[in-house]
């Protein structure tokens, strides 16, 4: 398993930007997964609306959680009737 130096080494060489370039890009990144996660969390948990969360991460975000959490319960239910 590789490490998070070992990817930040290689994308510094293999993309030919600076360390700080390729930090300051991850850090960016994560923070958006964390908000877009943060935000369906709350949808799912029904603490918004599907329009409060459309409108904060995207129709394609919101639906994609809609499909996961459905096929979860889906899995859950035929689980607990075995």
């Amino acid at each position: 398993m590789e490490s998070t130096l070992t990817y930040l080494e290689r994308l510094t060489r293999e993309t030919k930007k600076p360390e700080a370039e390729v930090m300051t890009r991850a850090f960016q990144i994560g923070l958006r997964q964390l908000w877009r996660e943060h935000i369906l969390g709350r949808y799912l948990r029904h603490e918004i609306s599907r329009d409060q969360a459309i409108e904060a991460v995207g129709i394609d975000w919101v639906e994609l959680a809609e499909r996961q959490h459905e096929a979860m319960t889906e899995d859950l239910a035929w689980a607990l009737n075995e």
